[in-house]
């Protein structure tokens, strides 16, 4: 299996006015199958980084700006389950990319910002690639020509066992709809086991294969994971 990810870039840019060099903004992204637990852990580094006097931009895929969020919608709406094509799937996630990258990360970046990203294009070889089995490379050629180039510096993966994800999507989504009522409707969620299993072995196999993943048991204290990916990015 080839990933072809788009090649590392340099982001140190311009000399400032003294003559030292720009700050060089960070792209850190989380990666990981169903309710692994990149939201908590996403929070928990923001404020760590915030303790000490940064501002990191949090941000989300598919979504981040205001065409992306409305291809969100469109992605998980849960009517288009059987409906919806691979292939159309394949390019409204790029979409959205395409559009967060030049309209929101790189701008953050070339400012010198720390950028933590919830999902990348990482998801889309691990959810279109392995998941709805599209052929390498089709995917590959629409993930290069979506981000330009663009490559995470770091990809923290909350690695855990399907069961367990399966396990915490039940708890998280009946606890929902005791407290507040709110029934839980995600395309992606509801696309059965075969294709989560199969979206599991992207992201091991990703693992095993890319430079820039750091593999985490996410299956540990949200305090022991959070500590271990503190040390890795402080």
């Amino acid at each position: 299996m080839q990933t072809d990810p788009p090649n590392r870039e340099n982001r140190v840019h311009a000399e400032t006015t003294d003559g030292t060099p720009a700050a060089k903004g960070r792209f850190i992204v989380f990666e990981g199958i169903e309710a692994c637990g990149k939201t908590t852990q996403i929070e928990l580094l923001a404020e760590r980084f915030r303790a000490r006097g940064q501002d990191p931009l949090i941000l989300r895929e598919p979504g981040g700006t205001e065409i992306g969020e409305k291809i969100r919608n469109l992605l998980k709406d849960s009517s288009y389950l059987g409906q919806m094509s691979p292939e159309a799937e394949l390019l409204l996630m790029n979409a959205s990319r395409a559009q967060l990258v030049r309209e929101v990360i790189r701008p953050a970046l070339d400012k010198g910002r720390i950028v933590i990203c919830d999902r990348y294009f990482y998801s889309t070889i691990a959810y279109q690639g392995f998941g709805r089995s599209l052929p390498w490379d089709a995917l590959n050629a629409v993930n290069r020509f979506a981000v330009g180039g663009l490559d995470a510096d770091f990809v923290i993966f909350l690695d855990i066992p399907l069961e367990e994800s399966w396990e915490r999507l039940c708890r998280r989504n009946e606890e929902l709809f005791r407290t507040l009522g709110i029934q839980i409707s995600d395309r992606f969620e509801e696309s059965g086991w075969l294709f989560h299993e199969r979206v599991y072995k992207g992201f091991q196999s990703l693992a095993e294969e890319s430079p820039v993943f750091w593999r985490i048991n996410g299956a540990q204290s949200r305090e022991k994971v959070a500590e271990e990916i503190w040390n890795i990015l402080k």
